[in-house]
């Protein structure tokens, strides 16, 4: 049984991380802000996971525990705190990574933001790298290009980036208003990893809820750390799958003839990358045909999302990125000699 309702819950995902677990939650249990219930989801761990969480149920009755019966990725880690909250009559739910941690007043300047401001669904955090000298993200931006990208990631920290209005928060640490979520919609679990932050941006905004960037909230981020502990092509695998799915399921419909044709070539290439330089074909080939098989579904959630939107797709539009990403350096090379071959001027 979980206790009296709380204003926040706070849900962190885990699988096989026992060593970063503890800095993950006791960043969290320091929060100035303490109105919340901490919820850690185990993906049926291997480690020794178990007894850090039980150890930590039993020190602080604001830790509770939801034990999965085997391990259904980041969105099947979240899942069961967010239907914990919306249970409980919470207002706001925050995914956590455990492999994150949380300046003292990580909640606070979020929780605080969102109180003061209805019409936002999700508020964004400052999300470092561990040395707290570079960017892990300072939002999630989707490019023209059908990529979606972190902005702002490995440059140095700054005041480049100011607080304002956003495409999207990063899944590893951010808050979202319950109503939302009762609204739009939880994390989709076919994603199981990579993008699923992407696709809940995308359907907040055509719920006609807004995102913030709060840079006051700091977080700092060991990138990459839960992905590099499965291995094997884990990345190239979701990667196959989930890229297609956002443009399946999210792109306006009014510019997907704009999408598609540039998301081809990258796609293209980076399935040829992960097959002939990476040798990662088996891991492409499955999410390739994963994605086949998903078509489908995604395309009837898709129309529910066009039927239901409170926004036009000029609206959605406005929110891309209207160029490649900055790492995007290859695909670059390639669009300015096509420029050149039809005499097109390079900027």
């Amino acid at each position: 049984m979980f206790g009296m309702a709380k204003n926040v819950f706070v849900v962190i995902p885990n699988y096989n991380g026992a060593e970063d677990l503890p800095a993950s939650v006791d960043s969290v249990l320091k929060q100035s802000y303490r109105d919340f219930t901490l919820v850690i989801v185990d993906n049926a761990s291997h480690d020794d996971s178990k007894k850090i969480i039980e150890e930590y149920c039993r020190k602080d009755p604001r830790v509770q525990a939801v034990w999965n019966d085997k391990n259904y990725g980041y969105t099947g880690g979240v899942n069961p705190g967010f239907e914990l909250a919306i249970e409980a009559g919470a207002d706001f739910t925050a995914p956590f990574n455990n492999d994150a941690v949380a300046d003292k007043d990580w909640l606070k300047h979020l929780v605080n933001f969102l109180e003061k401001n209805p019409k936002y669904g999700i508020a964004a955090c400052n999300l470092l790298h561990l040395d707290g000298k570079t960017y892990d993200s300072t939002a999630d931006q989707y490019s023209v290009w059908g990529l979606p990208f972190p902005r702002g990631r490995d440059e140095p920290v700054g005041d480049k980036y100011k607080a304002g209005d956003i495409f999207g928060a990063s899944g590893g640490a951010s808050l979202y208003r319950v109503k939302m979520l009762k609204e739009i919609g939880l994390m989709d679990q076919d994603f199981f990893a990579y993008y699923e932050d992407i696709d809940i941006s995308f359907r907040a905004h055509y719920a006609g809820w807004k995102v913030r960037y709060v840079p006051e909230s700091v977080v700092y981020h060991a990138q990459g750390v839960t992905s590099e502990r499965i291995g094997n092509g884990f990345t190239s695998y979701q990667y196959m799958k989930n890229a297609p799915m956002v443009v399946i399921k999210d792109v306006p419909t009014k510019y997907l003839w704009r999408v598609v044709p540039r998301f081809a070539v990258q796609y293209s290439m980076s399935f040829a990358n992960a097959v002939f330089k990476k040798g990662y074909a088996k891991p492409a080939l499955s999410g390739l045909g994963r994605i086949i098989l998903l078509t489908p579904k995604k395309l009837r959630e898709r129309h529910h999302i066009q039927k239901t939107k409170k926004v036009s797709d000029e609206y959605i539009w406005s929110l891309f990125l209207h160029d490649l990403p900055p790492t995007a350096h290859k695909l670059r090379k390639i669009r300015t000699a096509w420029w050149k071959i039809r005499g097109r001027k390079v900027a």
